[in-house]
């Protein structure tokens, strides 16, 4: 009997199948997919006022995903890794992730997590590292991405983003909001990152 969230992982690996890149058929390829489910209580942000936008945004091929996201937002656990006092409050009422497996997500993985990340327009992730290898696939287009001491680049959905670890990266958002995948692996999977750069940094 299939569980309450199976569509969810299943939705998120069908989109993952769709990305034509050696280095995310290479992720795809190591996890174990038949992960257990965890009961989660459901958490709404304010961030989830984006997600109509996103699925009109999304390409073809993303927007299975994003309507999933959208019809049944309020039954996800949305998280946040950041507080007021890192970032401030506007900031926070334009973010949010949810962790679709890993050591926190609805499908228990002590070697990998995986999720969508949510940023809504106006806004700066500032400069940040972390131990863990990142790989991101945007869903939505437009976002600027910055990766160690380069210049900020507009990057369209479906591209591959990677961050090696330890390598700082940012983002920044302009008129719309982002939806993106992204991959955690080889570090510890609910690390806090360390900030580097602020939110002043850029259009917010």
């Amino acid at each position: 009997m299939p569980t309450h969230f199976d569509d969810l992982l299943d939705g998120f690996r069908g989109y993952l199948d769709t990305v034509d890149s050696p280095l995310v058929r290479e992720a795809v390829a190591r996890i174990e997919w038949n992960m257990p489910a965890r009961a989660l209580a459901p958490h709404a942000l304010p961030c989830l006022r984006y997600l109509d936008r996103i699925v009109e945004l999304a390409p073809a091929s993303a927007k299975p995903l994003a309507r999933l996201l959208a019809r049944r937002r309020n039954e996800f656990r949305w998280g946040q890794t950041y507080s007021v006092t890192d970032f401030g409050a506007a900031f926070l009422e334009k973010y949010g992730w949810l962790e679709v497996f890993g050591t926190r997500g609805h499908f228990a993985n002590d070697e990998v997590a995986a999720g969508l990340l949510i940023l809504g327009p106006g806004i700066v992730y500032p400069d940040h590292n972390h131990i863990a290898e990142e790989i991101y696939v945007p869903l939505t287009g437009g976002t600027e991405w910055r990766t160690g001491e380069g210049g900020f680049e507009v990057r369209e959905a479906g591209e591959v983003i990677h961050h090696a670890s330890n390598v700082s990266h940012a983002m920044r958002t302009a008129e719309e909001p982002l939806l993106a995948l992204y991959i955690w692996r080889g570090g510890p999977l609910a690390q806090k990152s360390e900030i580097t750069g602020t939110v002043a940094q850029g259009r917010a």
